[in-house]
C-alpha cells in the first residue's frame, strides 16, 4: 500500500507555463522509488529554509564522508571539495580527475519527481558522490550552481529558473556526453523516506526518458531514469549489490553485479572518450577502473 500511494503521489501530473523551455516541455514524471517508506509531512509543504548551519558539518568528517562514495583507488586521487557559506570549495587537489563532494538538500531534482523537488529543505540531506572526469566539467557545475542557488535562499521553482538563465547566457555547459558518478557510500543520507537506500551509479544521460531502457522498475535493480527525465539533466541510476559498501572499505572496486554493469556502461559509453572497463583478478575477484 505505501508502495502504491507513492507511486500515484509520484505520477500526477505537473503543469508547466506556456513559455517553458523546450528541452522543460519535454520533461515527464519520472517515477523513482527510493525506499519503502512513505515521504514524511515534514518534507513536503515546506516553504522555508532552516538555519544554515544545519547544512553544514565539520571539514575532517565532510572530507572523510565525501571519499566515502567511491572506491580508495579512485576517492584517494580525487580532488575533494567542502561546503562552506559560498558554495563548495577545494579542500584538497586531487590528480585523477575525478571530484567527490557531499552535496546537500540542493541535489534535488529541478523538474520532475515533483514529490522530491521540496527536499532543498531538508537540512539533514547527505549525498555523498565523486564525480568522474567528464560529469566534473558537465553535471557538477550544474549541481553547484543549484547549491549557490540555494544559498541565495531561493525556492525550487526559482532555482529552476536560475538554471534556465544560466544555460540560456552559456553560463553552464550544454550536457550532450554521458558521464558517471559514484554514490556507494554507506553514510548517504538521500533524503526523508530515503536515507541510505542502495549504493549505486549515477549515470547522467541527457533527454533519456525511463522507455528508452526499457521501462524497468523504479526502484528496482535494474537501471531506471530518476530524475528530470526528457532533459539534459536526466539521472539514470544503476543500483550496485549492497555488499559494495563492505569492497568499497576493503579497498576492491566492484560486486558481483558487476557483469550486468559493465553491458550496460558499455552500451552508453560508445560515443564517449571514457570507457568503463572490467578486469578479473584471481585474488580479489572481479575489479573495476577507468581507462581511456
Amino acid at each position: 500500500m505505501i508502495k502504491s500511494n507513492l507511486t500515484e503521489m509520484l505520477q500526477r501530473p505537473r503543469t508547466l507555463s506556456a513559455d517553458a523551455k523546450p528541452w522543460k516541455l519535454v520533461a515527464r514524471v519520472a517515477v523513482i522509488l527510493l525506499s519503502a517508506a512513505a515521504i514524511p509531512s515534514s518534507a513536503q509543504g515546506q516553504t522555508q529554509y532552516p538555519p544554515l548551519s544545519e547544512y553544514m558539518m565539520p571539514q575532517d568528517a565532510e572530507i572523510a564522508l565525501a571519499r566515502s562514495a567511491a572506491p580508495a583507488n579512485v576517492s584517494d586521487r580525487a580532488t575533494i571539495k567542502v561546503f562552506a557559506e559560498s558554495g563548495f570549495e577545494v579542500a584538497i587537489e586531487g590528480d585523477n580527475g575525478f571530484v567527490c563532494m557531499v552535496m546537500r538538500a540542493w541535489s534535488a531534482p529541478t523538474y520532475t519527481p515533483e514529490a522530491f523537488l521540496d527536499f532543498v529543505y531538508y537540512a539533514p540531506l547527505r549525498a555523498p558522490i565523486c564525480f568522474n572526469p567528464v560529469a566534473a566539467e558537465t553535471m557538477m557545475l550544474y549541481y553547484e550552481l543549484r547549491h549557490e542557488l540555494g544559498l541565495q535562499g531561493k525556492n525550487p521553482d526559482e532555482i529552476a529558473d536560475g538554471i534556465e538563465a544560466a544555460h540560456a547566457k552559456g553560463e553552464l555547459p550544454r550536457i550532450q556526453t554521458v558521464s558517471f558518478a559514484y554514490m556507494w557510500s554507506a553514510d548517504q543520507d538521500l533524503g526523508p523516506g530515503i536515507g541510505r537506500w542502495h549504493p549505486h551509479m549515477m549515470v547522467f544521460t541527457p533527454y533519456y526518458e525511463n522507455s528508452m531502457l526499457g521501462g524497468n522498475e523504479f526502484g528496482g535493480t535494474l537501471p531506471f531514469v530518476s530524475d528530470d527525465a526528457g532533459t539534459q539533466f536526466t539521472v539514470t541510476v544503476i543500483p550496485v549489490d549492497g555488499a559494495s559498501w563492505l569492497e568499497v572499505r576493503r579497498g576492491k572496486l566492484c560486486s558481483a553485479h558487476s557483469h550486468f554493469i559493465s553491458f550496460f556502461l558499455k552500451v552508453l559509453t560508445k560515443s564517449s572518450r571514457l570507457a568503463y572497463v572490467w578486469m578479473l583478478s584471481d585474488q580479489d575477484g572481479i575489479n573495476c577502473g577507468w581507462q581511456n
